[in-house]
């Protein structure tokens, strides 16, 4: 169970970024993803992986909070 509320937090908290990011034009909370293909070679990039990161921070502090709590 404890992996399904980590698991859960993480998809949550960095979709809801990601979506506040968007929706409100936050470009550190955005996803940009680049992908040039030429005759010369190719460029790819991604965006900001803030979200990501927050997300398992997020993710981290309910899974103790969850353990703390069912003992």
């Amino acid at each position: 169970m404890g992996f399904i509320v980590t698991f859960g937090t993480f998809i949550l908290s960095t979709g809801f970024l990601y979506l506040v990011g968007h929706t409100f034009h936050i470009h550190w909370l955005m996803l940009h993803n680049e992908f040039t293909n030429n005759e010369n070679g190719f460029n790819t990039s991604i965006g900001s992986l803030t979200p990501f990161i927050l997300g398992l921070i997020i993710s981290y502090f309910a899974e103790r909070i969850y353990l703390h709590k069912s003992r």
